[in-house]
Parts: C-alpha cells; sequence; structure tokens
C-alpha cells in the first residue's frame, strides 16, 4: 500500500546471516506512522499520502488544526509517500513495518554529520603535500587557478569549506531483518546520519 516509512536511526551492529558470515548492518526504529492527510489527483495534482511520526507536545495553531483532524495526536515529524492504492488508506490508519520484507531492497535518505568548516584534505580527501623539512603547508590546496587568464577561479572548484549537513540518499541496502516485536528493521551496510537522526526508508523503485 505505501512504498515507504519514517524511522530514526538506532545505530549499527554486527549481525550474523545463516552461513556464518558477520555483516554489518543499521537498526532503524520504522514506525509506526500515522495517516495524517490523504493527497489525491482531483484535489491536489497527484496521489500521496502524509505520514505522521513520533509524539510532540506543543504545536502552532494550523498545525494543531491539521493533526486534529487526524485525530491521532501532535507529531514532529511529518513526510509524504506516493501511492497508488489511495482508496484503501484512511486519514487516522497506522501504517507498521510490516510492509517490509527481507531480502527486499530499500533506499535510506537522512542528513549527514555536520562536521563544521574542514580543509580539502577532510573534506575532498586531498592528498596534501610532503609533511617534510622546509614544507610550509603541507595541508593546503595548492593552486586554485591562474592569475593573467582567466584570472578567475572556476565555480565546483574543490576548496575548503562546510563539510556535512547534507539530505543523502543510500539505495539498493537489503532488508537484513524485519522484527517488529521491537519495531525495528535491520539493513546492511551504513545510512546516512548519527544516532536517532531522522530518515525516510523506502522501497526500492526499480527503473
Amino acid at each position: 500500500m505505501v512504498n515507504g516509512l519514517i524511522g530514526k536511526k538506532v545505530g549499527m551492529i554486527r549481525f550474523f546471516i545463516e552461513n556464518g558470515e558477520a555483516v554489518p548492518v543499521t537498526v532503524i526504529e520504522a514506525g509506526p506512522c500515522t495517516v495524517i492527510q490523504k493527497k489525491t489527483e482531483n484535489t491536489d495534482g497527484y496521489e500521496a499520502i502524509q505520514l505522521g511520526f513520533e509524539s510532540r507536545k506543543k504545536v502552532n495553531q494550523p498545525q494543531a488544526g491539521h493533526f486534529r483532524a487526524a485525530g491521532a495526536g501532535n507529531f514532529a515529524v511529518m513526510k509524504e509517500f506516493k501511492t497508488d492504492q489511495i482508496d484503501e488508506l484512511e486519514v487516522g490508519q497506522e501504517i507498521t513495518l510490516d510492509i517490509f520484507e527481507i531480502g527486499e531492497k530499500v533506499s535510506v535518505t537522512g542528513t549527514t554529520k555536520g562536521r563544521g568548516f574542514a580543509g580539502v584534505i577532510k573534506r575532498h580527501g586531498f592528498a596534501g603535500g610532503s609533511a617534510t623539512h622546509g614544507d610550509t603547508a603541507p595541508r593546503a590546496p595548492g593552486s586554485i587557478g591562474a592569475a593573467a587568464y582567466p584570472a578567475r577561479v572556476f565555480p565546483g572548484k574543490r576548496m575548503a569549506g562546510h563539510y556535512g549537513n547534507v539530505r543523502q540518499t543510500t539505495r539498493h541496502l537489503e532488508v537484513i531483518d524485519v522484527r517488529p516485536e521491537y519495531g525495528v528493521i535491520l539493513v546492511k551496510g551504513a545510512v546516512p546520519g548519527p544516532r536517532n537522526g531522522i530518515v525516510l526508508i523506502k522501497k526500492h523503485q526499480s527503473s
């Protein structure tokens, strides 16, 4: 019915699969999410549902009225997910991680860790200069452009600057295990973001 859920990254562990191989997995607390609003082709131009995740005490008046229609309290996070079965869903309905199956592929979207201002070695993986006697700038980026012509720095030049805190998606992650009793899903590999960071888990759409 729904192609994804809102979740929270718990952390990473080592998981042993059936053949005894140890694989790194990320534990994600997925849902339960509540349907807050249905968006249809007639009213909005597309079909999707708006899901709410995690309770919240204080909200402003417009949000309070929006949540009151769902009749399920206030929510801290709201996200939209496309669906082609809008008629089978109702406002106030709860969506759980039962929509995922072991072995299927998912994409996880999150916000990467913010690392502040960083140099080119940390930000872009530059090798740096020779850290030897006489070298006064072993971590400097080197020349960033010619002086006479074109007498400017080209857009997109890899330089020092803000690193991290960007929206990123990791695709084709395999679902290793689904544990409804704990409300968590285990996916193979790492996903963007810190512990307790909000992530979106979507079923992989084959092209």
